[in-house]
């Protein structure tokens, strides 16, 4: 997988402030922040659920 370079970042920040616009960027990455972080924690639910069986199992 290619790894993004300086200049991809900015083109892409550059991209994303012709099409939001200045105001509405934070709003986006806070909704951003918010659903990696719900992301995370769904994650991290299913594997302990999945520890927790396995040790069941173990007994």
């Amino acid at each position: 997988m290619p790894t993004l370079g300086p200049g991809s970042i900015l083109l892409i920040v550059f991209a994303a402030l012709l099409i939001f616009g200045p105001k509405k960027l934070p709003e986006l990455g806070k909704a951003a922040g918010n659903t990696l972080r719900e992301f995370k924690k769904a994650t991290k639910g299913l594997a302990d659920d999945d520890d927790d069986t396995k040790k069941e199992d173990k007994k």
